[in-house]
């Protein structure tokens, strides 16, 4: 049997064949809308755990940062999404471990210690008397210096705070906290601390 050559295909040098691609095709990205409403809502409460872990705030937002990673990583493992808050603190105190592992602390031994003598620390008796003689000297005071001095220096209330809950304006707490630590000053309980 013999074919006709107008129904056979002979490819030619020419013939244009299709494009390849340059880069192997990439699988798709699938953003969990799920993770990222879990991250809203639960944001502040965690970045406040991450705070509690390390002193600067910004450490405190790396180590967040890292922590959700780690969650968003594994979200499609996690079986339970009521557990989500105890995943993460988990992974923001196993960031923070490792983070402390790996510094590098360097200590070396010597004969003498490299701190200067300091003050003698103050008798805790001593101390006792004379947070009494201050009390008694306050409570010597008319009532409204005295609410004045507890507030601002007790409670340590700022003026505008103290004028605000005694319902009088900033001038007349300055006025009169000036007035009882005048008092205080000349109190003769309180002479020999001077």
């Amino acid at each position: 049997m013999r074919t006709s050559a107008s129904t056979a295909v002979k490819p030619t040098a020419f013939q244009a064949r299709p494009p390849r691609p340059a880069h192997p095709p990439r699988p798709a990205h699938t953003p969990y809308a799920s993770f990222s409403s879990y991250v809203r809502a639960r944001g502040p409460v965690l970045l406040r755990t991450a705070r509690s872990l390390t002193a600067n705030p910004s450490d405190a937002e790396d180590l967040l940062q890292t922590a959700l990673t780690k969650t968003y990583v594994a979200w499609d493992r996690i079986e339970d999404h009521r557990a989500l808050d105890g995943y993460v603190r988990r992974a923001l105190l196993n960031t923070r471990t490792s983070q402390w592992r790996k510094r590098k602390v360097e200590e070396f031994a010597c004969d003498e210690l490299p701190e200067p003598a300091g003050l003698p620390e103050p008798d805790p008796a001593e101390q006792q008397v004379l947070h009494d003689a201050m009390w008694r000297a306050v409570m010597k005071l008319p009532d409204r210096q005295r609410a004045m001095v507890v507030l601002r220096y007790y409670e340590d209330l700022s003026e505008v705070q103290t004028a605000e809950v005694l319902g009088v304006s900033v001038g007349t707490v300055k006025s009169a906290v000036s007035r009882a630590l005048g008092k205080l000053r000349e109190d003769p309980e309180l002479s020999p601390v001077r």
